[in-house]
């Protein structure tokens, strides 16, 4: 599906049959990962639900749940949009992100079968969505599961709730990173090296490795943010 034109964000959404809001959202969800809609584009109801066929109500529910995903903001006097972010917020939440997936590397040693084995299987999936022709957002979720992974290493049910609010609020400019690097194979790779290097138990080694991959994603997504308001 082709993307919509600057006149009309709206132009690439279609739903098969009778809507409900959870097929609604999964329209709408596409559209963004796959950047129809842009970062900062209002989500007006009257236009979505002409869009997508269906009632306003519906649209308003699946507005609810895109806000509650941190894929939308709702801003006082302006609705809802389309989360936008800007370069202190992409400094901030790798800051962020550092020290949550840290804590979960520091704690491998101590963690537990559940976590260890949840971490394997995020990375085996993430490889494994690689080599399908799916949709961005799948490749997009599959890569944050690994991430979330490392966290959840730690054992702190706080701190995954944590993280997976960063994650939320990153997710639409990562998909946007995902789409546009086009080279699947090395990231997974990279993810691989990273988690080999934590399960070997050489904490230092994983954490300079850590640092090093969350570097190079901030730079990717100042790119995006850069390339996006010039």
């Amino acid at each position: 599906m082709p993307p919509s034109s600057a006149s009309d964000p709206y132009a690439g959404l279609s739903l098969e049959s009778i809507s409900t809001v959870d097929r609604a959202v999964e329209e709408l969800r596409r559209s963004l990962f796959e950047g129809e809609i842009e970062p900062g584009t209002p989500l007006r109801e009257v236009a979505l639900a002409h869009a997508l066929g269906v009632a306003r109500s519906t649209v308003r529910e699946a507005l609810g749940v895109l806000v509650a995903e941190g894929l939308a903001d709702r801003l006082p006097r302006r609705g809802i949009q389309v989360r936008r972010m800007d370069a202190v917020q992409v400094r901030e939440v790798t800051r962020a992100r550092l020290v949550a997936e840290s804590a979960g590397v520091r704690a491998y040693a101590g963690s537990g079968a559940e976590a260890r084995t949840e971490l394997r299987e995020a990375l085996a999936a993430y490889a494994e969505v690689r080599t399908l022709d799916g949709p961005i957002t799948e490749f997009t979720a599959a890569h944050l599961r690994v991430h979330r992974a490392l966290v959840g290493l730690a054992g702190s049910e706080r701190l995954l709730a944590f993280a997976d609010g960063l994650y939320a609020e990153m997710r639409v400019a990562l998909a946007h990173v995902d789409r546009s690097r086009g080279n699947a194979a090395e990231q997974v790779y990279s993810h691989e090296k990273l988690v080999r290097l934590v399960e070997s138990g050489d904490t230092e080694a994983a954490l300079a490795e850590l640092e090093a991959h969350l570097a190079e994603a901030e730079s990717s997504l100042l790119d995006v943010v850069v390339s996006r308001d010039s």
